[in-house]
């Protein structure tokens, strides 16, 4: 055999090896909360932060007002110093709910939602961990378990029960149920699938809830289930209050202190919509892909392999048939193909759409690594921020 055919028969067998790795993953590890109505007895607070939410909170807090199997639940909601009227909008949902609520019995006293006024993050503070250090610490005391929710996120009626129940039963103190995330633009269906694809491609998840290592941890902020004792012992957002990636080192900190942690499928429990248009999600990966990777040296190297693997493959087709090697074709064909398997079933594994942008996915690699560079581009000027707050 020659040289490129050795090379590519290398490629095809890792990609073979990644792709099977995603099935096992998606098949036998990846956690699924109940899809039938269960009922929590112990009580719970769902935590709501919100900065500049007014066009996207009303579908969202419906959906919390309308929680069944949770006889304890109470919300709170905190608003980040937003200038666009979003506590206006809360207490017109939560009135709105209250009268139709009162029709057939009547309410006096309703301690289902609280508003906060949030104040500015103090130095050493990011405003996404110090939002959810106000809401915790305004949580009912009597609340066992603390519910996390993003405004991008719109809740089933069962899916605080079913996440609840699910975080008991896995016996762990930290759930991350990743939502169903909704696409609609070119750039979310190029980019958006890469979130579940990641883990469920190069994340051990069996390992993950069983080593006790912080550096096996993964979590999706929009949709978080915490003990609340567990969190307290892992200092709880105070122990993230400078970190872009809250979520992912909430996990981590979680770890640091004894706990385990476990990735479910939500994607029957919740929707998210997280980007409305390309600039949103454009900045918003800009801004966290840089503490994803950490180091820039370990950045080029992730994004030189992820280009490897699956950018490479298309492009020696293309270079394979101009020269005339249908063996050196053939093989990376086969390992374009693996790559589309891949997101295929990390795709439908997570509610996500699979025909036919799995097809693309090798652009999907490519956007990612240019969003990568951005991010570190402009983290070295300064220029990251997020809702007109600087970040990184």
């Amino acid at each position: 055999m020659t040289v490129p055919v050795v090379a590519v028969l290398v490629l095809l067998v890792v990609l073979a090896a990644l792709t099977g790795h995603t099935l096992v993953n998606a098949t036998r590890w990846l956690r699924r909360p109940a899809d039938r109505p269960v009922v929590v007895d112990e009580p719970v607070a769902v935590l709501l932060p919100l900065r500049d939410e007014a066009d996207r909170v009303t579908p969202c807090l419906r959906a919390l007002l309308a929680q069944r199997g949770v006889p304890g639940l109470r919300i709170v909601v905190l608003d980040d110093g937003s200038t666009d009227g979003t506590a206006e909008v809360v207490r017109a949902v939560v009135e709105d709910d209250r009268r139709c609520r009162a029709g057939d019995h009547p309410v006096d006293d309703d301690r289902r939602v609280t508003l906060l006024t949030g104040v500015a993050p103090p130095p050493g503070w990011l405003g996404k961990p110090h939002a959810c250090h106000q809401l915790a610490q305004h949580a009912d005391p009597a609340a066992t378990a603390l519910v996390f929710v993003d405004a991008d996120v719109v809740l089933a009626p069962d899916a605080v029960a079913a996440a609840v129940a699910e975080l008991r039963a896995a016996r762990v103190t930290l759930l991350s149920p990743y939502p169903r995330i909704l696409v609609a633009t070119v750039g979310d269906r190029l980019v958006q699938p890469l979130l579940q694809w990641l883990w469920l491609t190069f994340l051990p998840l069996r390992a993950m809830e069983r080593s006790p290592r912080p550096s096996l941890a993964a979590a999706g902020g929009q949709f978080l289930v915490v003990d609340r004792a567990g969190y307290h012992r892992a200092g709880g957002h105070a122990a993230v209050r400078d970190r872009v990636l809250e979520d992912i080192e909430l996990a981590r900190a979680v770890k640091r202190a004894g706990g385990r942690i476990a990735l479910a499928d939500g994607s029957r429990l919740a929707d998210c919509r997280m980007y409305d248009t390309w600039p949103q999600l454009r900045d918003g990966y800009t801004k966290s892909l840089w503490a994803s990777f950490g180091h820039p040296g370990a950045a080029a190297v992730v994004v030189a392999l992820l280009g490897l693997l699956y950018v490479a493959p298309p492009l020696l087709v293309a270079a394979a048939l101009l020269v005339g090697a249908p063996i050196v074709a053939a093989l990376a064909a086969a390992g374009y193909l693996l790559g589309v398997a891949g997101r295929v079933v990390s795709a439908r594994a997570t509610g996500g759409r699979w025909w036919p942008d799995a097809l693309a996915h090798p652009v999907s690699v490519m956007v990612l690594g240019w969003l990568t560079v951005r991010s570190y581009h402009l983290r070295k000027r300064r220029r990251l921020s997020w809702r007109g707050r600087p970040v990184g």
